[in-house]
Order: structure tokens, then sequence, then C-alpha cells
């Protein structure tokens, strides 16, 4: 190997190790943060407050914990349910993902706006039911599914058309499965620029540091482990599950429309 090479290689790891040494930085630092407000608060503290559509709950908390902050729009118990369309109709398509699963990157950039597009048609009577676990952050190591999520929280309690397109945008730039890039506060705020709701939005910026909705992220992940879900991404119509990935890669928008409407009720 020449000098030249082997300068670049040295520069190219000093670069990548200070990389690695500010996003550490940045975690622990997020982690401190939630462990002054924790102190702050008392270790056994129990409030349950609703403010511009937002709960927050915080109970028995060791150091680690988090105090649950429920995104504005969020549904259901805890604000696991996240839905886009109306809540009222008559049929319903449960998405089960993995923020780090490349798999629903492949579903989502074939049919994910076409899945909103339908959930619009108001002649179908249809909603859409995000349902989102954290399980390769277990198996491959990281927390970028976990990171991603709480993100999404925080985008979540813009609107929940934020939530959707900051949803699509996440899987259009989606890195390798392990990549844990989505662990990198920075870049889901860089990513979030492309959400004309979240772009410059201090507010969203804020939560995703100090990792505001990480209570709530875990709460979504418990709810999706009491699902009987095999693999991600798991798509099912009124609770009968439609294919999404074929062998050659996920359906045609064509497809998946069919399969969608064959299911819903009159």
């Amino acid at each position: 190997m020449d000098n030249t090479m082997s300068s670049r290689n040295n520069w190219e790891n000093k670069q990548s190790a200070r990389e690695r040494m500010r996003i550490e930085r940045e975690r622990q630092a997020k982690r401190d943060r939630t462990r002054r407000q924790l102190l702050a608060g008392g270790a056994v503290v129990a409030v349950l407050a609703v403010a511009g559509g937002v709960g927050v709950a915080v109970a028995s908390m060791g150091e680690d914990d988090r105090p649950l902050v429920v995104p504005a729009n969020a549904t259901g118990e805890n604000g696991t349910t996240v839905v886009y369309g109306d809540k009222k109709a008559k049929n319903t398509v449960d998405v089960y993902e993995d923020m780090r699963c490349p798999f629903c990157a492949q579903f989502e950039q074939a049919n994910g706006e076409t899945l909103t597009k339908l959930a619009d048609d108001k002649s179908l009577s249809l909603k859409v039911e995000y349902n989102f676990g954290t399980f390769i952050d277990s198996n491959a190591g990281g927390e970028g599914s976990t990171n991603a999520l709480t993100a999404l929280g925080a985008a979540l309690n813009e609107s929940t058309d934020a939530f959707v397109a900051y949803h699509q945008v996440l899987f259009e730039n989606h890195p390798e499965e392990t990549d844990d890039k989505y662990g990198d506060d920075a870049y889901l705020v860089e990513l979030a620029q492309k959400v004309p709701a979240l772009k410059g939005n201090k507010d969203f910026e804020k939560a995703v540091k100090d990792g505001t909705y990480e209570a709530w992220a875990a709460k979504v992940s418990e709810k999706f482990n009491e699902n009987d879900i095999s693999g991600t991404p798991t798509v099912e119509v009124n609770g009968e599950k439609i294919e999404v990935l074929g062998s050659t890669g996920p359906v045609g928008p064509e497809e998946f429309t069919k399969q969608v409407k064959d299911r819903l009720k009159d």
C-alpha cells in the first residue's frame, strides 16, 4: 500500500472514530438530561397532565426510566395507536413494521403512498393503524429502531400528516439493517428537513434530541409484541393478512390495491 493510500485510510479512520465519539457524547447527554429531570421531579411521582392533547404520566421511576409523554394525535391506551384516516371508518388496515427493517422499506417505497391514498378515499371508509416493533435493536444491536420510533412520536405530536410524511421519508432514506444510522439524532433531524411541517421546527428537534417520546416508543413496542406477528412487514385488512412481498420483491400498487379492496366491508 503506498503512502497516499495509507494516509487516506488513517484520515478516514480518524474521521470515523470522531463520528462515533460525537454520537456517543450526544447519547450520553440525552441520558444525563433525562436523569436530571427525574432527580428534579423525585424518584417516585404520580402525575397526570393533559395540555394541548399531550398526556404526561410519571410513576415509580428508577434512574433509567423515562416519563411517559404521549404525542398529541395518538389514541388508545397509553396512546399506542397511531391512526391515519377517519378513526370511525368501517375498515382497518393494520401495518406492522420495524423502522430498521429493510423489507418494510421495500414495502413502503412501493405502496406506502398508495395506502395513504386509499385512506384518503372517503368512499372506501378505510383507516390505517400503524404498529411498530423494535426487535432489530435487540437482534442486531444498537438503538435505531427505538430512536426512529421516538422521532416519529415527535412528528405525530405535530400532526398526523407530519407523522405520515416523516415516516415515508425515513423509509425512502433507509440505511442497511446492520447500520444503526437511525441511532443518530442528527441524522433523524436532517431527514426531517424534507418534511415542510418539521423543517426548522425547534420543538420537534428538541423532542428528538431530548428523547421526549422514548417511553411512548417502548409502550408502542410492547403493544406490538402482544400480537402474533412472525415478521415485518405484515399487513392485515380487517384482520386478514395480505401478500405484500413476493419472491422478486414487493407487490405493485395495482395488486396491492386489489388485495385491500377485495377485503373491505360494504
